[in-house]
């Protein structure tokens, strides 16, 4: 048997991009939340996935979700990302949204944003995997650094030696 601590620890070792994911809930209010598990699946067709602890507040909206975006945040957009980490019923509050594809609400100011319909659901153990089909994205003209996370804190990427 493996130990958790050291498991989530071992884990911790891998940096990753951190994002926030929106959708609506079934009464058609926005939900979201921070999720650095987002990664890439195919080109063709264009797949994404993201994985969602089964105990998150927002697991039943997600679980019922046709669409969703995913909005990959840059690193001067740490607050942004605190604020949807966090168990609150009032994330959106003075945010402007834009409508996104499927209806699902787009946090204006973040540059990267993939806008998905749910393909594939899978058992992911304490989480779920969601897999989605790429519909629309914003790509933005220079891409900004971006939000890191790595061994349970935030991190930049560091100059290599003699870079200009």
């Amino acid at each position: 048997m493996i130990d958790t601590r050291l498991l989530r620890q071992a884990f911790g070792q891998f940096a990753t991009g951190v994002t926030i994911i929106t959708t609506r809930d079934g009464e058609g209010r926005p939900v979201g939340v921070t999720a650095s598990s987002f990664n890439t699946v195919s080109l063709s067709p264009p797949l994404v996935l993201w994985s969602l602890d089964r105990r998150a507040l927002s697991f039943e909206s997600f679980a019922k979700a046709r669409h969703f975006a995913v909005h990959v945040l840059a690193a001067h957009q740490r607050s942004l990302s605190d604020r949807f980490a966090q168990a609150s019923t009032d994330k959106f509050a003075s945010l402007t949204l834009e409508e996104g594809f499927g209806g699902v609400p787009v946090i204006a100011g973040v540059e990267t944003i993939f806008e998905c319909q749910t393909k594939h659901l899978y058992d992911g153990g304490d989480h779920l995997i969601l897999v989605g089909q790429v519909l629309r994205l914003s790509l933005p003209a220079a891409s900004p650094a971006p939000l890191l996370f790595c061994r349970g804190r935030y991190a930049s990427i560091a100059a290599e030696p003699g870079a200009a």
